[in-house]
């Protein structure tokens, strides 16, 4: 698998050094010299989930990975499950909260810490660390979370040798349980709580990849959803998603780009959506995708023909979306411009609170909980899409993870799944940092 800087696309990498570098020059994002097509997707539908994902992957880097390698890493990564759960008729959510962290991260973040594992074993076994002027091949993960990415990619590699993790996160701007999940680890995990929003902490972790004494002291790298290697994963899940939905319709029913499910994506940095749209590039029936976001509406502002304009970011119940400025939209327009699609394909919408909050009621009387994301995905299908359509919305967190949001606007109590239970029980350890980057150096650079 080869790949291209979409700021410099004469910088060319293979996988293995895309997930090591995580961006390239000028923060420019990696992107596919080439997409894999996949024949057959019938029959690529009836596989058991690994198998799939097995395949899937496969597809994109089974050049730099043997195959019992790929099937190791997608085994030891992807040990929980993505059911589909009908909410009525024509209408699906796609469960994305059941691994260790109860949201939709797991997946990448899980993957990427068997690739990066991965990499790093085959160094030592060759003798050939990333730098050879250093002692040792360690390796500084350096995250910035909107609420679920740090605890996901601290509990991925939490106690991986020669691997350090530091999570950037808005102070005051993520749940408390999304906060304990990743400040209450300890050993190779830190947290640093940062005075602003997601916005600057993703834009510190840029200008942390530009330093080059932060690089060369730490090996940095990003776990955030700019590393390749999360994305490949997050394709896997919609294969899942539209294998489950053709396992419910039954005996008869045919699969096409017309008869697929619109899939609804609460969206804040965006590679989520990317995800989906490169199954789609992939040969996956989907009929169209929805973005779905908060008040931050850069994007759908964008996509209904204004210009592209960053607003100040707003903090909102869905704060893992409390983005303005996302991070993979160039990623979104690559994928449109190498497959010859219209932007005019995806549709673009803003929840505001009221709505958020009345979406939370109406899945009730479904019968269904959900949390403020998937409550923004659920309204933005209830606006967009018809009746006769077949929908699918993501439901990207557990709702325990916003047990106060949830519970206070439902007023039923929330069951608090047991690890989190646990973790709210242990004391949070992080540091405070202003929006400052050579404050955010310093503190780097001694530890």
């Amino acid at each position: 698998m080869q790949l291209y800087n979409l700021k410099h696309p004469d910088q060319v990498v293979s996988f293995k050094e895309a997930s090591i570098k995580g961006l390239g020059k000028d923060r420019g994002l990696f992107f596919p010299t080439h997409i894999p097509q996949l024949d057959q997707i019938d029959e690529l539908l009836q596989l058991d989930f690994l198998t799939r994902c097995e395949r899937v992957v496969s597809a994109w880097i089974g050049d730099e990975f043997e195959p019992v390698i790929i099937r190791q890493m997608v085994e030891r990564a992807f040990v929980f499950d993505a059911p589909l759960v009908k909410v009525k008729d024509g209408l699906h959510s796609l469960e994305l909260f059941h691994g260790p962290t109860l949201a939709f991260k797991d997946f990448g973040a899980r993957f990427m810490a068997q690739v990066l594992s991965r990499i790093a074993s085959e160094n030592i076994a060759d003798g050939t660390p990333d730098d050879p002027n250093k002692s040792t091949n360690k390796m500084t993960i350096l995250t910035a979370t909107s609420g679920d990415t740090g605890a996901a990619v601290a509990d991925a590699f939490y106690q991986i040798d020669n691997i350090d993790v530091v999570v950037l996160y808005p102070d005051g701007k993520i749940s408390e349980a999304q906060k304990r999940l990743f400040t209450t680890l300890g050993d190779n995990i830190s947290a640093v709580a940062i005075k602003s929003d997601f916005d600057a902490c993703q834009r510190l972790v840029k200008l942390a990849f530009e330093d080059a004494d932060i690089n060369d002291e730490l090996g940095l790298n990003s776990a955030n959803s700019i590393n390749i290697s999360r994305l490949l994963a997050q394709i896997c899940y919609y294969f899942e998603a539209v294998a489950q939905f053709v396992q419910q319709q039954g005996p008869g029913f045919v699969l096409s780009n017309e008869t697929a499910p619109v899939i609804s994506v609460p969206s804040g940095n965006f590679g989520n959506l990317t995800a989906g749209l490169f199954a789609k590039a992939m040969g996956l029936p989907i009929k169209h995708f929805i973005a779905a976001t908060n008040s931050n509406d850069t994007v759908p502002r964008y996509l209904n023909g204004q210009n592209w304009q960053v607003n100040p970011t707003v903090a909102t119940m869905s704060n893992a979306m409390d983005v303005s400025d996302p991070s993979n939209w160039p990623r979104v327009e690559a994928i449109f411009e190498k497959m010859g699609w219209s932007l005019d394909q995806l549709k673009g919408i803003s929840i505001n609170e009221a709505q958020t909050q009345a979406a939370l009621l109406a899945l009730t009387e479904h019968g269904y909980m959900a949390e403020p994301h998937a409550a923004v995905a659920f309204d933005a299908i209830r606006q967009l899409v018809g009746d006769s359509e077949n929908a699918i919305f993501l439901a990207t967190a557990h709702p325990a993870k916003f047990k106060e949001v949830v519970e206070s606007v439902l007023k039923t109590p929330v069951k608090m799944p047991e690890k989190l239970r646990l973790a709210m029980e242990l004391e949070s350890h992080f540091e405070h940092c202003e929006d400052d980057f050579p404050a955010l150096k310093s503190l780097l650079l001694k530890h």
